[in-house]
């Protein structure tokens, strides 16, 4: 009847979360580089298939898991927008924008934003904290820096404003007692945001099936499934740990490019990822302050 002993499987629980939802992400992002860099699909159409794949999963999911009694509405406009904002941000970016720059803008962006309003809601971190999102961070430039010599001005703007609407959608995802009702709402808002963008860019429609088939993958699984999971990881999360535990996505994205796309293992990328992991599992391991 200890305090360890009742917390431990709160801890456990939000840990195996945590890993599952960064898997997903590391996920859809290789799925989208392979559908955005050849390319097999137009932006508008891929960041509108994705949305709307994700909320057909997430509606299937909230109706097999309705326990037969109504709730409030769940989600809200402002957490779709956010979600339509880093969805279209993402796959515009990526027109001009190589993978390691794309991520790295991305996930600072977010860190940023994220770190920005721990701060600002009273949050304290101790010196091993502050010391471990400096190394992640580090590791994480040292990872992608090769790939980010001149960005495209335009790029990099549109793929820090999707960072910016993710670490929104995630903070406002903290605390919502049914993550899996919310975030089914939130996709169903944002598609027809998303969707708007493709009307006002029929001209330049490419589908191709292997395109479309990623889009799909990448909202139904990689984005739907792994958002719900997100948000219930994020009921035990700090939003300082929640900025610092993203920071994985980019280091275990590039694995898979090794496994899954041939990418070259090199000593850099090993490296890297260490010191990256390094980083974070400081930044968590710190207990706040007030």
């Amino acid at each position: 009847m200890t305090t360890a002993a009742t917390a431990a499987p709160a801890v456990l629980r939000t840990a195996s979360l945590t890993l599952l939802a960064m898997l997903a992400f590391a996920g859809n992002s290789l799925l989208c580089r392979a559908a955005l860099a050849p390319p097999e699909i137009d932006p508008a159409s891929f960041a509108t298939v994705r949305t709307a794949a994700g909320a057909v999963m997430l509606a299937l999911l909230a109706a097999a898991t309705a326990r037969g009694t109504s709730s409030p509405a769940a989600g809200n406009w402002p957490s779709a927008l956010a979600l339509a904002v880093y969805m279209t941000g993402f796959a515009y970016a990526y027109i001009s924008l190589d993978a390691g720059t794309g991520a790295l803008i991305l996930f600072g962006a977010v860190q940023l934003t994220m770190m920005t309003a721990a701060l600002l809601a009273g949050e304290r971190l101790k010196a091993l904290q502050w010391l471990g999102f400096t190394l992640a961070a580090g590791g994480l430039v040292w990872l992608m820096l090769p790939g980010a010599t001149k960005p495209s001005a335009v790029g990099a703007a549109l793929m820090a404003l999707a960072g910016i609407g993710w670490g929104i959608y995630s903070l406002r995802g903290r605390g919502v007692s049914d993550p899996l009702r919310a975030t089914s709402a939130n996709f169903l808002r944002a598609t027809p945001l998303v969707a708007v963008l493709s009307v006002l860019t029929l001209g330049s429609l490419s589908i191709s099936l292997e395109g479309a088939t990623l889009a799909i993958v990448s909202g139904a699984v990689a984005s739907g499934l792994g958002y719900s999971i997100w948000y219930a990881a994020l009921r035990g999360l700090t939003a300082a740990r929640a900025a610092a535990v993203q920071l994985t996505v980019p280091v275990i994205a590039a694995c898979g490019g090794v496994l899954l796309l041939d990418e070259r293992l090199t000593g850099r990328l090993v490296l890297a990822g260490l010191l990256t992991l390094g980083g974070v599992a400081l930044a968590i391991g710190g207990r706040r302050t007030r």
